[in-house]
């Protein structure tokens, strides 16, 4: 099969971003169509946080490895600022009242004040780091774009299949041809039209963001319990534009139908913010600048989906990533393009995350 001409790549996400920034760097014309815009989902509204080793032991370990090392080269090659620093990790218990019993396991850093112990580290900077997701997001279209890709938004309806091949996609009722087509976006790419896949959900979460200038880039991870007994596990990650995010507000609604519809709750976001306060005085005293909702993207069986769409040529999907999208974003657009253009995916064997491993959802 010869390599495609022109590829539609359908969502502006950090996946999406990924795909479009290394298909043109081989050469590739890219349209990539998106509803709302460029991160404006949960790419544009998660954490940043990086790791090398936090899914060893699972299939998804060689793509993180490598996504990893990929973030460090990109950083260095791409003349953009998108907030990438390495980063130490720990692991925090809080209380929303009182103090968890006993003091700290391990040598706290001098800004953590409150009433929290750190019971270990998580990772250093050999093993951890960070980006900002909507500047990092943003960067690779701007990338993706100065080669030659283009940006067209609206909603995709459908893909156009002709003789078991992808063919194009119809955007807000006209068609665009293509050669291939690369469903990524997130956790409406099972609503896309035209393709049969498993299924894709939306894992919806929240977040704040505090400003407060001059926190360490010291990650924290929190075993946090309410006065009620209910058990949290907030993400606190500093950055270095002076404010630090926080997350971890899990929630069970239904995906809405776009990204202009996801509903943020006040207090959910009181509840993560008032967690950050029980561990130092600043993050206490600082003021929200931000309050966010998400949905990432999973599959039922918790691993991503890359790779072709069973039955037709030319059709492939990127989706499924949960918490590591941001992570997993560049490995994954790497490959998936080798894939694309040459075949077959020389830097991470991208079968085990196939979308023919599991049964495809009903229409």
């Amino acid at each position: 099969m010869p390599a495609p001409r022109h590829v539609i790549v359908c969502g502006a996400g950090v996946v999406g971003a990924s795909v479009a920034y290394f298909l043109t760097r081989r050469g590739v014309a890219v349209t990539v169509v998106e509803r709302t815009a460029v991160a404006c989902a949960a790419s544009g509204k998660s954490g940043g946080f990086l790791a090398l080793d936090w899914c060893d032991g699972t299939p998804v370990e060689p793509l993180a490895r490598a996504s990893f090392a990929l973030h460090a080269t990109m950083a260095k090659e791409i003349a953009r600022d998108w907030g990438y620093r390495r980063m130490d990790t720990f692991m925090l218990a809080a209380r929303e009242k009182g103090a968890p019993a006993g003091g700290h396991r391990v040598p706290a850093p001098g800004w953590i004040d409150g009433p929290a112990v750190v019971a270990g580290t998580l990772g250093s900077s050999e093993t951890t780091a960070q980006v900002h997701p909507a500047q990092f997001t943003a960067a690779l279209m701007d990338e993706a774009q100065a080669g030659g890709a283009m940006l067209r938004i609206g909603a995709v309806e459908r893909v156009i299949a002709r003789d078991g091949a992808a063919s194009g996609v119809v955007i807000d009722g006209r068609a665009l041809e293509a050669d291939a087509v690369v469903l990524a976006a997130g956790p409406w790419t099972g609503r896309i039209e035209g393709l049969r896949l498993p299924r894709v959900s939306g894992l919806k979460g929240y977040s704040v963001t505090l400003d407060v200038a001059g926190v360490p880039a010291h990650a924290l991870f929190m075993d946090y319990r309410l006065a009620d007994g209910r058990a949290l596990e907030p993400e606190i990650i500093p950055r270095p534009d002076g404010t630090v995010y926080v997350c971890g507000m899990a929630d069970r609604q239904p995906l809405p139908e776009s990204a202009e519809g996801v509903e943020v709750s006040a207090a959910g976001c009181a509840i993560l913010a008032g967690a950050a306060g029980r561990v130092a005085a600043s993050l206490a005293a600082a003021p929200i600048s931000r309050r966010q909702a998400c949905y990432r993207p999973v599959v039922d069986d918790g691993l991503p989906m890359i790779g072709p769409v069973p039955g037709v040529r030319g059709a492939y999907v990127a989706t499924g990533h949960g918490p590591w999208g941001m992570l997993n974003a560049p490995a994954t657009g790497l490959a998936l393009t080798e894939l694309i253009v040459d075949g077959a995916a020389r830097s991470v064997d991208l079968r085990p995350f196939y979308p023919d491993r599991l049964p495809a959802a009903r229409p």
